[in-house]
């Protein structure tokens, strides 16, 4: 749900890990659309408040997701005289203050939007994390709500999954749980070819599992990159197999994750190992 207020967006940036400007107009001279004081914030994809609209609001949130793009916490004065120049006749002129708060946010990528990711995507909203929901059924996309969904995901639809995932920041994570195993085994590839992914795991039955690792032998894999894909995911000591039982055991994976210093595919591999006994009964085919 998006924030009503500047103040309310900064709590929600900083629950979220999400980075954001602070922008305040200082000492003003002659007539300006706000006084001093005024704030919003600017993140990249959006705005919260107004310090008066016009052009002059357009060009400081220009520049503010320029430097937003610097990645770098820091905090910055500009001169902004009303003039024709910014399309603006007040005649007046102020100062702007922009407060740059730059979070490493971890990204991580879910595909499907079916049951089981419906019930984790709503989980993980509520931490640190830049979510991105992918499917290829828009139809399936318009049954979300929109409006409901937290500012930290974005809904995508694709007609081909797997080409987006050279589109993903680096060092994110990817949640594999599509309709169709075909398609899961298309993303695997593609998540197993981009370095850059530092996470891959993909919901499924053991079996699966193994029957992918197999495709992936024969297709010539190196076995250190087979040894990413992470499947069964989850914490697999948390048994059931409804939907939100398995949503649960991915996210308390993710929680372990994020509060891990320096996460290892080994220490993933060793938990499915440690635990995959007590997964028999969780899944005997993919849950969707």
């Amino acid at each position: 749900m998006k924030a009503n207020s500047w103040f309310d967006a900064v709590y929600q940036c900083q629950q979220q890990g999400k980075s954001y400007v602070l922008v305040t107009l200082l000492a003003t001279a002659g007539s300006t659309p706000r006084d001093g004081g005024t704030k919003m914030l600017v993140c990249d994809d959006c705005t919260y408040d107004t310090i008066g609209g016009g052009h002059l609001e357009f060009e400081i949130t220009k520049q503010a997701r320029q430097l937003l793009l610097e990645d770098q916490t820091k905090q910055k004065v500009e001169h902004y005289p009303l003039s024709s120049k910014l399309g603006q006749c007040c005649g007046g002129a102020t100062n702007v203050l922009f407060e740059v708060f730059t979070q490493h946010t971890q990204h991580i990528a879910i595909y499907g939007a079916g049951h089981v990711s419906r019930a984790l995507v709503p989980i993980l909203s509520q931490l640190p994390l830049q979510i991105r929901w992918i499917d290829n059924r828009q139809t399936l996309l318009d049954e979300i709500d929109h409006q409901a969904l937290s500012s930290n995901v974005k809904l995508q639809y694709a007609e081909h999954p797997e080409d987006t995932l050279n589109t993903l920041p680096a060092s994110s994570w990817v949640m594999i749980m599509t309709h169709n195993h075909q398609l899961d085994f298309d993303i695997v590839e593609a998540a197993l070819g981009n370095q850059g992914i530092s996470f891959v795991g993909m919901i499924g039955s053991e079996t699966k599992a193994r029957r992918f690792v197999t495709r992936l032998t024969h297709r010539d894999w190196p076995s250190a990159d087979i040894k990413r894909l992470i499947s069964p995911v989850g914490l697999l000591d948390i048994p059931g197999k409804q939907p939100i039982e398995v949503a649960v055991s991915m996210a308390a994976q993710i929680i372990q994750k994020l509060n891990t210093k320096s996460p290892s595919v080994d220490a993933d591999k060793q938990a499915w190992r440690d635990n995959k006994l007590l997964f028999k009964s969780l899944v005997a085919e993919p849950l969707k």
